[in-house]
């Protein structure tokens, strides 16, 4: 099985051209990256790294999951709740893994970006490094190590704009979907039965006219155009065989739309709209482009793409007056399906439409970012993101699967329109 996700990695890949693929030295790494390898034209041999590999667990190694929560009972919930506080008791003294591994990630991050400014790599790490890779990067903090998922031969990207701690974009995270047909692949994450809150699947609605032209829309109410009602169908077609139990929208058209294409596919349920999930206002800036927002407001529009923290939209909103409303309403959603879950018994999942900027405030929240970190997350037209409380509504969320846009292309890399918010 192994293998031919690995394979279906690489296949998954084809058509990019890589500059390098770095791997762990373990056995499970080496031996994927080499199958990933093999399914890329002109691609060049794997180069290991120790700086690649997996979490250092020594009191722990050889056992099971179980057999360690039976030994190690505390220390397991420290691991599970507060892994950056989790510590082992070596002979050699107190050693810390999870912020250990993170070191190790940075120092990756440092020896490795500088030598590949403009080029694409390619990373075959494990569960435990990966996450420390991509929470590093993003400026996450060590108490969310287990807040991000990371499946078998799952794929994420990031773009950097410059080297380690510069500007970087998480395009998508843990994608599966090119190991569809394999035995146990599910189109999104599965819901554990021990999991003791809900599960999210949080969408951005599809295209617009001015997504297409890369016009500001906000909170003016522009429809989805035919391009915007195919991607909504895709969703719906990809989601189909997902169980959905509650759905909410934004209240405006285009969210609205795409949640009802999507719910096309499943049993008739509600659909409750909320004015909390709509889009930033942008004020002065609707209906624009950005040489005419640069013109009208000098400099703004660069400070927006830089610092977006710091500019309030004339006569608009500004992200604090984003994040207040939307940290409010989620947690009425997520609420409310936890408190229906617990009426029946058992776990529920909720599909929540909304937008660009709004969705970005989730994901930001989800992972313990502020606003200043508004630009570290894509969301494409059409995207799929799930979000989980393995803990209940009162515990860390985890962010399973980020910006799903394969089901739209057929390809990896998210090939929406890059337009306006």
């Amino acid at each position: 099985m192994g293998q031919q996700q690995a394979a279906r990695a690489g296949q998954a890949l084809e058509g990019l051209s890589l500059a390098a693929i770095y791997c762990s030295p373990l056995q499970r790494a080496k031996q994927t990256a080499d199958i990933v390898a093999s399914k890329l034209e002109g691609a060049p041999a794997p180069t290991t790294s120790d700086l690649l590999r997996e979490v250092n667990l020594p009191l722990w190694e050889k056992m099971s999951v179980s057999e360690v929560q039976d030994k190690f009972p505390e220390s397991y919930q420290i691991w599970k709740r507060q892994p950056e506080k989790f510590s082992m008791a070596l002979p050699e003294g107190e050693y810390f893994p999870v912020l250990d591994l993170r070191e190790q990630a940075k120092a990756f991050w440092e020896a490795t970006l500088a030598k590949h400014a403009g080029e694409t790599i390619a990373i075959v790490g494990h569960n435990g490094i990966n996450r420390c890779l991509i929470s590093t990067a993003l400026g996450i903090e060590a108490a969310r190590y287990q807040s991000l998922l990371q499946n078998n031969c799952a794929i994420s990207v990031l773009n950097f704009k410059g080297g380690y701690q510069d500007q970087v974009q998480l395009e998508s995270m843990n994608l599966t979907a090119h190991l569809a047909g394999l035995e146990g692949a599910t189109p999104i994450p599965e819901m554990k039965a021990g999991d003791a809150g809900p599960q999210l699947v949080l969408v951005r609605h599809g295209e617009t006219e001015w997504n297409r032209k890369g016009q500001f829309q906000g909170q003016i109410d522009i429809p989805l155009n035919e391009n915007g009602l195919a991607q909504a169908a895709k969703a719906g077609a990809f989601l189909k065989d997902v169980k959905l139990d509650m759905a909410f929208s934004s209240s405006m058209s285009r969210p609205k739309a795409t949640a009802e294409a999507i719910l096309k596919e499943h049993p008739p349920m509600e659909l409750t709209l909320l004015d909390g999930m709509k889009e930033i206002s942008h004020g002065l800036w609707e209906g624009k482009f950005e040489a005419e927002i640069e013109e009208g407001y000098p400099g703004l529009l660069e400070q927006w793409q830089t610092k977006p923290e710091t500019v309030q939209m004339p006569d608009g909103e500004n992200l604090q007056d984003v994040w207040d409303r939307v940290d409010v309403t989620w947690r009425q959603i997520v609420d409310s399906v936890a408190t229906q879950q617990k009426a029946e018994g058992r776990s529920l999942r909720g599909l929540v439409a909304a937008h660009d900027a709004v969705n970005k405030a989730l994901l930001c929240q989800v992972t313990g970012l502020g606003p200043e970190n508004f630009w570290n997350f894509k969301q494409g037209n059409g995207g799929v993101s799930v979000i989980s409380y393995p803990y209940g509504v009162d515990g860390l969320p985890m962010l399973q699967t980020m910006n799903i846009t394969h089901h739209l292309s057929g390809e990896i890399l998210d090939k929406t329109a890059a337009g306006a918010l």
